[in-house]
């Protein structure tokens, strides 16, 4: 046990001193990597020390910050991982097709159980959304680069995961509570988040919460998440690059 929770302490305290170096790199070079003839750049002259040691002070907090949304980088990119294995085997063609046959399937087994027209209609329109959304996150990760996989491919993903029951609560009363607690969240975020500048009481002026409205709140929240994690795996790429060098450059863009 001893062992372990030093060699824990050992992987926190590497991780930490990455994370500050990337910090570092932003302004003064062969922070992150020195280079092996040239060594880490160190300032000379009195101005250089004050701006260096500024700037690293100034580095400290957002690493606290930082630390945490490093952590979610390296689960996200672990389970990232796992998916990207599967859509490997498939390929882009495989993956739309083993949507479309799933929920298909799920829409043939409400029409067999007669579900009610609304209620057919959620389950297609559910799958509709949950098909093209996984595609078009195999298509933009596969096609692109780091960049292309956090700004498209992540936000594709959590698209898919997201909008499906929000699509199939629009038809179906028997998900209604989907669209109640859809409406909670709003005036959670309105009252607590977008609070700036009145930009709450804007939206509320301008903006009923009903039928398609929920479809976009949930985009608007779907596509930033999506940023967000794309932006800590690429982050965790970064920081404690993968073994193999080729997961290394893409792994923010694959599933």
């Amino acid at each position: 046990m001893q062992g372990q929770r030093t060699g824990l302490i050992d992987a926190i305290r590497i991780d930490v001193a990455r994370l500050h170096a990337t910090w570092m790199e932003l302004v003064f070079p062969r922070q992150l990597d020195p280079s092996s003839v040239l060594g880490r750049w160190e300032p000379e002259t009195g101005g250089q020390k004050a701006a260096y040691y500024a700037w690293a002070a100034l580095g400290i907090p957002l690493v606290v910050i930082g630390y945490p949304l490093l952590l979610l980088g390296f689960a996200t990119r672990y389970y990232a991982g796992k998916l990207d294995s599967a859509t490997t085997r498939l390929g882009i063609v495989g993956v739309v097709l083993v949507a479309a046959v799933a929920w298909g399937l799920l829409t043939v087994g409400a029409w067999v159980r007669q579900f009610s027209t609304d209620g057919l209609v959620a389950v297609a329109a559910a799958g509709g959304v949950a098909t093209v959304s996984a595609g078009l996150a195999v298509v933009f990760s596969r096609r692109g680069g780091r960049l292309t996989s956090v700004l498209f491919a992540y936000p594709a993903a959590t698209t898919a995961l997201f909008l499906p029951p929000v699509v199939a609560a629009l038809y179906s009363p028997a998900l209604a509570g989907v669209l109640t607690g859809s409406t909670n969240l709003a005036i959670w975020i309105l009252d607590n988040v977008l609070t700036v500048g009145g930009l709450n009481e804007m939206i509320r002026s301008r903006f009923a919460l009903e039928g398609p409205a929920y479809v976009a709140m949930w985009f608007g929240i779907a596509v930033p998440l999506g940023w967000l994690l794309g932006g800590v795996v690429a982050l965790a790429d970064v920081i404690r690059p993968q073994q193999d060098g080729s997961s290394a450059s893409g792994s923010a863009g694959q599933f």
